[in-house]
């Protein structure tokens, strides 16, 4: 059993070297789309990073068992499993340059990208960080209602108030939502007393429930950093 890909081994002296050599083929595969001119030098670096992480995903698939010990149920549920997902991805667009008709769908290399979020199977920190969004789930699930009634409600008020300004609802609501997140684009913005009196009142609010979701995912985060210390 290939035991360097699963959670218990990814603990040990080998783990942690895989772990560090696919986070370079990750680091690595993202390189290309750093240019826009093409190279050869980035053909080799795609074709070798595809190559690591095609073995990386069949090695991941023929140890799905050890990992989510459903027995022969797990080689059809891996496949399925959001990383396995993310995995398949970021390998497909390479077989695009295996036929030139398909230069057209060429923007499916951007999927590549998606091989960043690949480094948060290699990373500790990142680990305890989704445990943490995991248990403080039902809070964060509290916060991101009330941002979204918050949002709704915001767009519905500033619609009536300022039709002018706002001739569909769509744009209301995308003024209220980069208000919420304190964007401010400038693009869109009130013009009457109301309107601009209900909009810092909007981007007050709007601190405080931006502010929510970080305190809840800080205080889950120490919590999981600190069992980590007691173990």
């Amino acid at each position: 059993m290939y035991k360097p890909v699963s959670q218990e081994a990814e603990q040990s002296g080998a783990g942690r070297t895989y772990s560090v050599i696919m986070s370079f083929f990750i680091v690595l595969s993202l390189v290309p789309l750093c240019f826009h001119e093409d190279s050869p030098v980035f053909s080799v670096i795609e074709y070798v990073c595809v190559s690591a992480f095609i073995v990386d995903y069949a090695i991941r698939w023929a140890t799905a068992d050890y990992n989510l010990k459903r027995g022969v149920a797990s080689f059809v549920i891996y496949p399925f499993t959001p990383m396995a997902i993310i995995d398949l991805l970021t390998i497909l667009p390479c077989f695009i340059a295996l036929n030139p008709s398909f230069k057209a769908l060429r923007i499916l290399r951007l999927l590549r990208a998606l091989s960043a979020l690949k480094l948060i199977r290699y990373s500790k920190g990142v680990d305890a960080l989704k445990r943490a969004a995991v248990n403080q789930r039902e809070q964060l699930a509290v916060v991101a209602a009330i941002a979204a009634a918050y949002v709704v409600i915001c767009a519905l008020v500033m619609f009536n108030v300022e039709p002018d300004t706002f001739p569909t609802f769509f744009s209301a609501l995308y003024w209220a939502v980069v208000s919420l997140t304190t964007v401010g684009y400038g693009d869109l913005y009130p013009t009457s007393d109301i309107g601009r009196g209900l909009a810092m009142v909007s981007s007050i609010v709007g601190i405080a429930i931006v502010a929510m979701p970080s305190g809840i995912i800080t205080a889950g985060l120490i919590d999981e950093l600190d069992k980590q210390k007691a173990k």
